[in-house]
């Protein structure tokens, strides 16, 4: 088995570290004076700047340096933490997540100036006052002595790369403390056993020592004292340097290229292409274990059926019956879990939505707060990346048109914070995301209005409130005055409608005049496999959704002939309309005498569908459908059977519009 590429594996983890380092900027901007979030903040940004020069990205970590400087200043108290800088050094981390995606070339420019930026807001902070700490020398330096645990090579700690980064700090001696080297026949190459003395020379502070051993402080032995109070100790220590041999006594001389060999697998940084890395789902181990129990059975079952296949047995039948039925079981099982391996919680997918909350809290100059519900409700990990985009132009569309400024908030009563909150809940085979603000709502009389101008509807036709609303989606569609950077221009919303489609969704609105909008997203679980109901209309055979299916009631032919011109049946006290999927797919052929009507439902909208024959449960693999008939909005995909032959896939978003279209019709008829 291949290893993974270590550039493809740096990557990921620095796409987590740069998500890291991003939510404790946003916690730091509503709390400056947190400390915790100061130190994360530097400590991700410490880490990603050494992993980056470790792989050769030497344009990260030169530009990563400049960023960890300015908050190792906050972390000393030299510099308060302000919200400018906060949003400098959010804009400096898209750069950075630019320069490991890429090799850096033509992002030079962008990059002075987000480092002038993080220079302004520097000195625009002044100069806060030293906290109380050990009183640090001017100009003479300091005296360490320390001793890594045995282990911490194997761990991947270079002690000479320490060294270096305690050399560049000053002026530095050093001696080797050998006194606890075993002997040749117990030494153990891989562990560390030499300590180490040194004397540091310079305006230095006690923070950039620490700083060296940020990452291995908590398991090594550290002593610093200033040179003034180890004065004392220094003829001691000078006479021990003295006796050393030379070859042990020197300077650390600092690293070259040719000192420290990079692996093959790591190209110069201005030779690398871009690349981006692979997809990945991290994955608890519970879960693995899970799936290896499930292949471990199958290999037994399979091993059973090879028994069979080459042997006699009395009762084969009965034997095969039984392997057959452990085959479906395990199976069935080896569904769902891996299932469950592609299911990510939205709470990754609305953690992205804080840094956009606060970008455009800025650029709108509208004081906005982000809540979040169901963080734990959990989805097709392709259906989430697939989500990202649509919710970031209903996000913007609800603080740009939906939200007021401060002032026309207090005027109406509210709080002059405006909200916007994110929610997720699953129903049935379904998940609901819905986008929530507390703004003015929709103007429907403007919608009306602009739709008649671009000729979308005729001056005084009758719309459902519903229709009125969907026409936002409508390509080249806004109701804005003026074109900005964040709308005007009448494509988001249109992004958003087609998006949606290609996931088998729908989308729900509603707005109330001077409390805000919902927008309520459906999409399916998973895209992949699901559990399905096999009917037959005519000659052909169909799969709608199971988790879409409320239950299955018999149509006679006399309550066939009844309902013709109506199409509506009446169950527990509600008319339910239900479309003749005969007619619909001109079969041509005769109906059944013993039709049946399955009854779907999307949230509280149902809808039954005759069909001729109800032949059972199936297990369906989605396969998409071609471009040729992408257009036909019926059907979500097809499906191929245990016979060969290929069934369509109802898609019942679509069918229950259709039905709820048709009962509006009827309705407005009389």
């Amino acid at each position: 088995m291949s290893g993974q590429d270590p550039i493809a594996a740096f990557r990921i983890e620095a796409a987590d570290l740069l998500d890291q380092i991003e939510e404790a900027l946003l916690d730091l901007g509503h709390r400056l004076d947190d400390r915790d979030l100061v130190d994360a903040v530097f400590r991700g940004l410490h880490t990603l700047k050494g992993s980056g020069a470790m792989f050769g990205f030497d344009a990260l970590a030169t530009f990563t340096h400049h960023c960890e400087s300015a908050f190792d200043r906050v972390r000393k108290g030299l510099v308060p933490a302000t919200q400018a800088l906060v949003a400098v050094i959010l804009s400096a981390k898209d750069h950075m997540r630019a320069l490991i995606d890429g090799d850096g070339t033509g992002q030079e420019a962008a990059g002075d100036a987000i480092l002038q930026a993080l220079q302004a807001a520097i000195q625009g902070a002044g100069t806060a006052a030293a906290p109380d700490t050990v009183a640090e020398p001017a100009k003479a330096g300091w005296r360490l002595s320390f001793r890594l645990p045995p282990e911490a090579m194997a761990n991947g700690t270079n002690p000479l790369m320490l060294l270096d980064e305690l050399r560049e700090l000053g002026e530095c001696r050093v001696i080797a403390r050998v006194d606890r080297v075993p002997t040749l026949p117990d030494l153990v190459p891989v562990e560390c056993h030499i300590g180490w003395d040194l004397e540091l020379h310079g305006d230095i502070s006690r923070g950039d020592i620490e700083d060296v051993f940020i990452f291995v402080m908590d398991d090594m032995e550290l002593s610093i004292e200033p040179l003034e109070t180890a004065a004392p100790a220094a003829a001691a220590v000078d006479d021990a340097l003295d006796d050393v041999p030379p070859v042990q006594l020197h300077a650390v001389a600092p690293a070259t290229p040719a000192a420290i060999p990079a692996p093959d697998a790591v190209a110069p940084a201005n030779g690398r292409q871009p690349a981006k890395s692979g997809e990945s789902v991290r994955v608890p181990a519970e879960r693995l274990d899970e799936l290896m129990d499930r292949v471990g059975e199958l290999v037994i079952v399979q091993s059973r059926l090879s028994q069979l296949a080459h042997g006699s047995v009395i009762g084969m039948e009965m034997v095969l019956r039984s392997i057959s039925e452990e085959i479906e079981r395990l199976a069935s099982e080896l569904r769902e879990t891996m299932m469950v391996l592609r299911m990510v919680p939205v709470a990754s997918l609305f953690s992205r939505f804080r840094r956009l909350i606060h970008d455009l809290s800025r650029e709108t100059g509208k004081t906005i707060e982000l809540e979040t519900e169901g963080e734990a409700t959990e989805v097709d990990k392709t259906v989430m990346e697939r989500l990202a985009d649509p919710m970031v132009h209903l996000i913007r569309n609800a603080c740009d048109h939906g939200l007021e400024t401060a002032e026309e908030r207090i005027a109406a009563g509210k709080s002059p914070v405006g909200k916007v909150r994110l929610s997720a809940s699953q129903a049935g085979g379904e998940v609901m995301i819905t986008i929530r603000d507390d703004g003015r709502g929709i103007d429907r009389e403007r919608v009306r209005a602009k739709a008649e101008s671009q000729g979308l509807i005729q001056p005084g036709q009758v719309l459902s409130d519903s229709e009125i609303l969907h026409m936002i989606f409508h390509p080249g569609f806004s109701t804005a005055a003026t074109v900005t950077n964040l709308s005007g221009r009448g494509v988001g919303m249109d992004v958003v409608k087609r998006t949606i489609e290609t996931l088998r969704g729908a989308i729900d609105i509603t707005s109330k005049p001077g409390e805000g909008s919902t927008v309520v997203l459906r999409i399916p679980l998973t895209l992949a496999i699901i559990d399905g109901l096999l009917v037959r209309v005519g000659d052909g055979r169909y799969v709608i959704p199971l988790a879409a299916v409320e239950e299955c009631i018999e149509l006679s032919l006399e309550d066939d002939l009844r309902s013709r011109g109506r199409s509506f049946i009446t169950l527990r006290e509600r008319l339910v309309p239900f479309l003749r999927l005969r007619e619909m797919f001109d079969t041509g052929t005769r109906p059944d005498p013993h039709q049946k009507i399955v009854v779907i439902a999307t949230g509280t909208e149902r809808v039954g569908l005759v069909v001729d024959q109800i032949i059972g449960s199936h297990q369906t693999v989605i396969k998409s459908m071609s471009l040729l008939h992408q257009a036909v909005t019926t059907f979500a995909g097809a499906t191929i059977l245990g016979d060969g032959g290929v069934a369509l896939i109802l898609d019942v978003s679509q069918l229950v519009a259709l039905g709820q279209h048709q009962e509006e019709r009827l309705r407005a008829a009389g």
